[in-house]
């Protein structure tokens, strides 16, 4: 074999790797998307207005989650390095799964009391006061899952790094089947249970969650790979200077995802400001949007994972190739994203709303236009998500931190704002702001991996 033969051997292995672990994870992370998205699907069978209500509760709780996850996605690369740098270091993936747990119960309690006041805050942003109040009646039964999600999450990271996400997706399938009939039968009064409407919502996806972490904690404390890490034992017992290294190296990840989400929370109270239609069409199709975007988080959790098994080794080029194979393949199914999104709008708002009916019909054409523009930005999108997944798994988190606050908020929300109300193009202008923040993101975060790399600082 020539030296150029082994190279590619070597390409092609590290490309079959990444997807045998990325794609247990895109699946899974199309389950635990799937539980709000199979709300904002059931609150459209119920009307436009639980619709526009939901997407208002939903986006306040996702900015919340999505900070706490980031905390929590900080066991993987710690994990990842810890077995790279001794295939069985069993003590250390304990202790950093242990203080990714203590670290889920002291973030859930200020966001508790915070997610309470929903409707408080919903106010603040000037929204519309009767939805305000119908979103406080799902977020108030919805929040008390975010405890069980975290723990979730930890325990997805720690099976992941092991290289067996599997089942972490076939606990977080079964949550999905059992949160849409749960759900149905809690917001319309199916199979003997009451008609809670809103609440029965928030509820139905609570218990959900709570399913999910118990699932996958009875398989990491039973199955004979997990078991012997004993993660469960001595709980209770502290370590706080690996307490204090999640939270340094979880804690822009956390910003950065708040970054992140927060800008589409943002775009949300923008469209409430426009009006309820927009509304309601943004909340259709960001669920598509963020549908998809699990393809190239799935990628970027693979390729955290890869970086960081060889990050742990000091395997400079296994670090390269671990990320550049991964960009490659993130490229490739954003591409085929971006055309089904192109081709087949109407199709995929079908998903969500009954396109025949017409009383639908500006709420559908309003989202079939927001759809174009998420099409167009799908590229972007999946650079920045795997560019963040590289840098990770080199335990670089700080700086991403600050493109994303230039990139989300500098960027994309006055880009937005700009289009939308100053030029009049209204919600069409918001996802244009959008676009323009995820591009630049991206292009800061691939040039910060490709100059590391020139540098031989990975």
């Amino acid at each position: 074999m020539t030296g150029m033969q082994a190279e590619q051997h070597w390409w092609r292995r590290e490309a079959r790797a990444t997807v045998a672990l990325a794609y247990p994870l895109v699946l899974t992370n199309l389950a635990q998307a799937l539980i709000p998205a199979t709300d904002v699907v059931l609150l459209g069978w119920v009307g436009p207005k639980a619709l526009a209500a939901g997407a208002l509760g939903v986006n306040l709780f996702n900015a919340c989650m999505i900070f706490g996850v980031g905390l929590m996605i900080a066991a993987s690369p710690m994990i990842a390095r810890a077995l790279g740098q001794r295939s069985h270091n069993v003590r250390d993936v304990r202790r950093t799964v242990r203080q990714a747990l203590w670290t889920a119960v002291a973030v859930v309690i200020p966001i508790w009391l915070l997610l309470w006041h929903a409707e408080a805050i919903l106010h603040l942003f000037r929204q519309d006061p009767e939805l305000s109040h119908m979103a406080q009646q799902l977020v108030r039964p919805m929040m008390f899952g975010m405890l069980p999600l975290f723990g979730y999450q930890v325990l997805k990271s720690f099976v992941s790094a092991l290289e067996r996400p599997g089942w972490a997706f076939a606990v977080g399938a079964s949550a999905v089947i059992s949160n849409a009939l749960l759900n149905y039968g809690l917001i319309f009064g199916r199979f003997g249970l009451p008609e809670w409407g809103l609440f029965g919502a928030g509820l139905g996806s609570t218990i959900s969650n709570s399913v999910m972490f118990g699932g996958l904690a009875i398989v990491v404390s039973r199955h004979r790979i997990f078991r012997r890490y004993h993660l469960f034992g001595h709980f209770w017992r502290a370590d706080w200077p690996r307490f204090r290294e999640v939270w340094r190296l979880g804690l822009p990840i956390a910003v950065t995802l708040g970054m992140e989400v927060t800008i589409f929370n943002a775009a949300v109270f923008l469209m409430g400001l426009i009006g309820e239609a927009e509304l309601a069409a943004h909340a259709v199709a960001i669920q598509i949007a963020s549908l998809c975007f699990m393809v190239p988080l799935g990628i970027g959790q693979a390729t955290t994972v890869r970086v960081g098994i060889a990050y742990g080794r000091e395997d400079r080029v296994g670090v390269a190739r671990a990320g550049w194979s991964a960009f490659g393949l993130t490229m490739v199914f954003m591409i085929c994203l971006a055309a089904m999104m192109l081709l087949a709008p109407r199709f995929l708002v079908g998903l969500f709303l009954d396109v025949h009916n017409p009383a639908n019909a500006h709420v559908v054409a309003l989202a079939v236009a927001f759809l174009t523009v998420a099409a167009l930005f799908q590229i972007v999108d999946g650079a920045q998500a795997v560019g963040a997944g590289m840098l990770r798994g080199i335990h670089d988190t700080a700086v991403p931190m600050l493109f994303a606050a230039f990139g989300y908020w500098g960027v994309g929300l006055g880009t937005a704002i700009l289009f939308a109300f100053h030029f009049g193009w209204g919600g069409v202008g918001v996802w244009i702001g959008l676009a323009t923040g995820l591009a630049s993101v991206s292009v800061l975060m691939m040039t910060r991996w490709a100059r590391r790399g020139r540098l031989g600082l990975i």
